[in-house]
């Protein structure tokens, strides 16, 4: 980040975390050359950031298009909810409400909400049909 820094200040630089924590002196450095830096750094979290690694995934700068990302989310979502809701003869509104808590479906319950077409069940086998030998294995 420093080598960077020197080059060109005005230039964003990004930091990837993605990590457990980490030790207090390291973690301590990384923050302190973070806020040194004259250029701006922005933190990206792309796994998890426990701990220490969280403190410098919030050290990074505040994001400036957050509010552009988070509008952005919401219409995907309120997208899918409209093309779920086509698919399944649900309302937008009932959607949302299910998705939103994780709702899970059992076979009947998919089929009555319009998730799927049917329920495929195995075939049942005759108790008294005879089995075929197996010609596989090892002998």
């Amino acid at each position: 980040m420093l080598y960077f820094d020197s080059i060109d200040n005005s230039v964003k630089l990004y930091m990837y975390i993605n990590g457990p924590g980490g030790d207090l002196t390291p973690s301590t450095a990384i923050y302190n050359t973070m806020q040194s830096l004259k250029s701006p750094v922005a933190t990206h979290c792309v796994g998890c950031a426990y701990n220490l690694a969280g403190f410098l995934l919030a050290a990074g700068e505040r994001a400036d298009d957050i509010r552009n990302e988070a509008d952005e989310l919401i219409r995907i979502g309120d997208y899918l909810f409209k093309e779920l809701a086509q698919k399944t003869g649900q309302p937008v509104e009932k959607i949302h409400e299910d998705l939103s808590r994780m709702k899970r479906f059992n076979a009947q319950e998919a089929l009555e909400y319009g998730l799927i077409d049917r329920i495929v069940r195995p075939p049942r086998m005759k108790a008294d049909a005879p089995r075929k030998e197996s010609t596989a294995g090892l002998g």
